[in-house]
């Protein structure tokens, strides 16, 4: 205390300073204020969260920061299961005050006794009050009066009076609700009268809708779950090396309960019968009464855990078969008032997701098995489900079940349930009594767990494959996956290879398939191979001339991506005849739509890849498979981008990078989508990007770009040098372009910036050398060369036509169908009208670069709007948009329907396609088209001349 009476104020340690928090940043400001505020006047608060939501956390946090800050601290905490005496969480509170009656409550623990301090019968609460409370608390005596309101009076006078005996008082509560009913009502009553004290009372609870709320109107901070991006930080954090499916299930069960994504155990499924993962601690906060429920009641939850999709008279069903008792909808009532699960018409669903393991842990496995059989019982016969569920119940091995596991998974693929599909081979694989047939199972679940990203059960089920015989490219398949590392890449072996031996990244040493099993393992370990060999000429030539031995495959989604990803260029041809022969086909596995899209992208047509990419977008919506999407989301990007669309592209990337974003496992695309989303802007722009420091934070973020686009360093540079031409700096990107499309590493993706190469070549007067540098890649792509590609050739030949030859060139690349190709008519036009321009036929060289400006300006090429209104002034073109010796401008609502003029005037107020497509119900690419044909009527080139061309040129 000061001279005056009053608290010396004290200071606190910031409480969001804590390293043990990930997230809470709302909450613990909130907690810090509220010490500083009822140090002064008092104040109660009470904090309200599920259970693991972090309660307790933040209560020990700020009981730190109050004893650090020199507040004297009072704590208790309730039990949950138990049955405390009467009172029992009031005498933790005041034991430290009572048991010490010769101590002034006046005197803060943490300090020594002085001469200022008061003596003990100076105190407000008189000796006898303190006597009859430890009577009355610690000896089980009568309460004096009414038995009711005295204990609470007692209480209150007592908390104050320490309060007010040197230092400010926290009083803690952790687990309100878990008192003793009496405890509860004397620290309700305090809650309600500390206004005007220097004491704080804090009180954690957990919500519970069966419950009165006596606490109603006090003060609640309430505690919801963590957000994706904070639970994938503390996960990462704490649980590190999981890989990104187990994340991503982690995450999903946690929901954003700290406590669950610290306690939830991995998934494992070696010993069956499965159930649903959790641990002590997670059964005892999550379903702490769980045991003491009926036995028919706990079996409905057991089938509910296990088939959470069932309603609810299947599961009432299939939990009458386990304990052979009927069972009617009155066995719910008892979960729902343990606050277990809810329902929702004919479902039940759990408190939390990790409820439903918490209230099965340490189910006897035979019970768990015959809860598998009754849900199989009832299930449709060979269901997916149903054949999952019964080979659950299943003990020692059943080919036959085996067999129809095994068939089954194919299933499981079409309905987008990869890991599902993993289970039952995995399943299968322990069933079937034939080591041959084991074999089989688990070098398939390998390969799909491969493919899905479930690193550690890809080399767990490798190494199982491996102990039973299988086919030579069987093994060397089951050897390279059980190398397989982050990223899903085969590892490199530690050790020199023997000679002698076959090598799974070395295609020359493989023999040839034989027999469909064969051709199959074959084909995936093409697949897990290629992009290993990429960029080796020899092994990408011997990969090649393995995959021409597999004649009767040649149009599997798997050998064609594995050729666009080994030789883009050289099998262009061969890659894009079969994407074309599978492309319509209704029945492919997403996973082969997706596939085919890259092989497309690859071999260069991004039209194809970008209808590829948009049907897998749409069946992975269907089915719900949000994290799938980052992938396909980049791709369609990338698809925009090589067409020079990128409006389109930039707003894919940015949808990529928000789903992303927080995601477990995505932070590879998340990079790639940030670094191509910078690349779009300075294309647009025309002002490139600085380069990348390795060392700095950019470095870092190509680093795991390259884990999800393993192009993206030829993407960033052709996208830079591009860049450099849209802004008029083509000295300085011409080099670069030609180094990039004369090195065969990045030659297929330069060969997208083909025309901007051209462009380039003719602005610096290096004609000559361009075409030199065009016959040659014309003369290695030969003959069999893609109209996709052989179409920008002649587009680029056109740019660099010289006076004599201009008009056949640009006949002949007009002749072309480029309406699917916008990014290549735009510059052509450009070229056309400056050649135009050049014979003083300023009328057409006009209307030409009119039509290059609207092709460009849909395409979202910012940068070039200034140098072709240069070009059509110097073709005569007014500022007012007319030409010399018409009549004046005509209103635009003549010259424009009103669909057009409504376009035109959202345009023009700065609203970029996609929005105005959002606001009048159309898609983004009609609101271009529209805009492609309103820009030559009104005699403008940009978006920022449409205000001054729609203003009305006779006002009244």
């Amino acid at each position: 205390m000061n001279a005056q009476g009053g608290f010396l104020p004290l200071t606190f340690s910031p409480l969001t300073g804590d390293p043990g928090f990930v997230g809470r940043a709302a909450e613990l400001p909130a907690l810090e204020n509220f010490l500083h505020e009822a140090t002064v006047e008092g104040g109660a608060r009470m904090v309200c969260g599920q259970a693991g939501a972090g309660k307790s956390a933040l209560l020990d946090a700020t009981v730190r920061a109050a004893g650090a800050a020199g507040m004297r601290v009072l704590r208790c905490a309730g039990i949950r299961g138990s049955h405390p005496p009467d009172l029992s969480g009031v005498l933790q509170i005041v034991w430290p005050v009572l048991a010490d009656p010769h101590r002034s409550p006046h005197r803060s623990p943490h300090r020594p006794p002085t001469a200022a301090d008061d003596p003990p019968e100076a105190v407000d609460l008189a000796a006898p009050d303190l006597d009859a409370l430890v009577r009355v608390l610690v000896d089980g005596a009568p309460v004096p009066g009414d038995g009711r309101s005295w204990p609470a009076f007692a209480v209150l006078e007592t908390l104050v009076a320490v309060s007010r005996a040197g230092h400010p008082l926290l009083v803690a509560v952790d687990d309100w609700d878990a008192l003793d009913e009496p405890s509860r009502d004397v620290l309700t009553f305090v809650a309600r009268r500390v206004q005007g004290h220097p004491l704080a009372l804090l009180m954690t609870s957990r919500p519970h809708r069966a419950l009165p709320n006596p606490l109603a109107g006090l003060p609640t901070l309430r505690l919801g779950p963590l957000s994706p991006a904070e639970s994938a930080l503390l996960l990462a954090s704490r649980r590190p090396g999981l890989d990104a499916q187990t994340g991503r299930e982690l995450l999903a069960t946690a929901a954003g309960n700290p406590l669950a994504l610290l306690e939830l155990p991995v998934p494992s499924e070696d010993s069956p019968p499965a159930m649903p993962a959790s641990s002590d601690r997670l059964a005892s906060a999550f379903a702490p009464g769980a045991a003491r429920l009926p036995a028919g009641t706990r079996d409905l939850l057991l089938v509910a855990a296990l088939h959470p999709e069932g309603d609810l008279p299947l599961l009432l069903s299939a939990a009458s078969r386990i304990g052979g008792t009927a069972l009617d909808f009155a066995a719910l009532e008892a979960a729902e008032r343990a606050g277990l699960v809810a329902f929702d018409d004919m479902r039940a669903h759990f408190g939390h997701p990790a409820t439903a393991g918490a209230v099965v842990h340490g189910t006897d496995p035979r019970r768990c098995r015959a809860a598998h059989a009754a849900l199989a019982a009832v299930l449709a016969p060979g269901s997916v489900r149903m054949l999952w569920h019964r080979s659950q119940a299943v003990e020692g091995h059943d080919p036959e079940l085996a067999a129809r596991l095994e068939a089954v998974h194919g299933d499981a693929l079409e309905q987008c349930e990869p890991t599902m599909a993993v289970r039952l081979l995995r399943r299968a694989a322990d069933l079937h009594p034939e080591p041959a047939d084991r074999g089989r199972c688990a070098l398939r679940a390998a390969q799909l767990a491969q493919l899905f990203g479930l690193d550690r059960v890809t080399r767990t089920m490798a190494h199982r494959a491996l102990r039973h015989p299988l086919g030579p490219l069987g093994t060397l398949c089951a050897e390279a996956l059980a190398r397989t590392g982050k990223g899903g890449a085969p590892r490199p072996t530690s050790t020199a290879p023997d000679p002698a031996a076959l090598d799974p990244t070395d295609p020359s040493s493989w023999p040839t398939p034989v027999g469909p099993a064969e051709q199959d393992n074959a084909l995936e370990l093409v697949r897990i191979t290629a992009p290993v060999v990429a960029g080796d000429d020899k092994r990408s030539q011997a990969l090649l001339a393995f995959l021409d031995g597999i004649p009767d495959r040649a149009d599997d989604p798997r050998l064609l991506h594995a050729m666009a990803t080994v030789s883009p260029l050289g099998r262009a041809a061969t890659v894009l005849a079969g994407v074309s022969a599978d492309r319509h086909r209704t029945d492919l596995p997403v996973r082969d739509v997706e596939r085919l899209g890259e092989a497309a992208l690859l071999a260069g047509d991004p039209v194809r890849a970008l209808d590829l990419f948009r049907q897998a977008e749409r069946r992975r919506r269907f089915h719900a498979l949000p994290d799938q999407l980052p992938w396909v989301l980049l791709r369609q990007g990338l698809a925009h981008l090589a067409m020079g669309n990128w409006g389109q592209a930039e707003h894919a990337f940015r949808r990529c990078a928000e789903l992303a974003e927080g995601a477990y496992g995505q932070d590879h695309h998340r990079a790639a989508a940030r670094l191509l989303e910078d690349l779009v802007r300075a294309l647009r722009t025309g002002v490139p990007v600085d380069p990348v420091d390795p060392l700095a934070g950019a470095g870092r973020d190509v680093a795991a770009a390259r884990r999800s686009v393993p192009s993206i360093d030829a993407v960033l540079a052709v996208g830079t040098a591009w860049a450099l031409v849209e802004g008029g700096r083509s000295a300085a990107a011409l080099p670069t372009l030609s180094s990039l499309l004369t090195d065969p590493s990045t030659r297929a993706v330069a060969l997208f910036a083909l025309v901007t190469f051209a462009e380039a070549a003719k602005a610096e007067h290096a004609t000559r050398e361009a075409l030199a540098t065009l016959d040659r890649m014309e003369t290695e792509l030969g003959p069999g060369c893609p109209r996709v590609i052989a179409v920008r050739f002649t587009v680029a030949r056109a740019v660099l036509a010289d006076d004599q030859d201009a008009e056949a060139r640009y006949e002949r690349a007009f002749g072309e169908d480029l309406s699917r190709w916008p990014y290549l008519e735009a510059p052509l036009r450009l070229a056309e009208g400056r050649w135009l321009r050049l014979r003083r036929q300023f009328a057409d060289s006009r209307a030409t670069l009119r039509q290059a400006a609207a092709g460009f300006t849909m395409l979202g090429a910012e940068a070039r709007a200034p140098r072709i209104a240069a070009e059509l002034r110097a073709s005569g073109e007014r500022a007012d948009g007319g030409t010399p010796g018409t009549p004046g401008p005509t209103a635009a609502r003549d010259l424009l329907t009103a669909r057009e003029l409504r376009i035109a005037e959202l345009a023009a107020r700065g609203l970029s396609n996609r929005e105005i497509g959002e606001e009048l119900g159309l898609a983004s690419r009609t609101i271009g088209a529209y805009l492609y044909r309103v820009f030559p009527r009104l005699g403008v080139t940009s978006r920022a001349q449409l205000a001054e061309a729609l203003r009305d040129p006779h006002p009244p």
